[in-house]
């Protein structure tokens, strides 16, 4: 949200996003490294220059960010492939946590970081200032 609530064209330094955020540099520095080989943000030409996001805040979903992180959202190790045991083709328990963890995922695609961006406005108006985290 830092990149997309300050977007000039021109990118913005990370020293400013970690001072903004109030997070370490170096700390930023892991952060910026996944969400630049997840393709979400870009550095603007330049050595001493910002980064950039590499599409509109509308088209990127918060489970684009997570992903970028993450492989996978999976509430529990049992949901996937990979980790099934015995009982996984007559467990109840299974299915419900298969569900909600569907329910969350498509909660995040629906979410934009327009739309947070959105709701941070109104906040913000309502609060007297910004308080959001990346």
């Amino acid at each position: 949200m830092e990149l997309a609530l300050s977007d000039t064209g021109t990118g913005m330094h990370q020293k400013d996003i970690a001072a903004n955020q109030s997070i370490s540099y170096k700390y930023l520095d892991h952060i910026i490294a996944q969400l630049k080989a997840a393709g979400l943000v870009v550095p603007v030409a330049g050595k001493k220059s910002g980064y950039r996001l590499t599409r509109k805040p509308e088209e990127i979903s918060v489970y684009d960010v997570f992903t970028a992180f993450n492989s996978t959202l999976a509430l529990l190790n049992c949901i996937f492939d990979g980790e099934l045991c015995d009982k996984h083709e007559r467990c109840a328990a299974r299915e419900l946590w298969y569900g909600l963890n569907s329910v969350i995922e498509n909660y995040l695609k629906e979410k934009t970081i327009g739309d947070l961006m959105e709701r941070q406005s109104v906040l913000n108006s309502e609060q007297g200032g910004p308080a959001y985290q990346i």
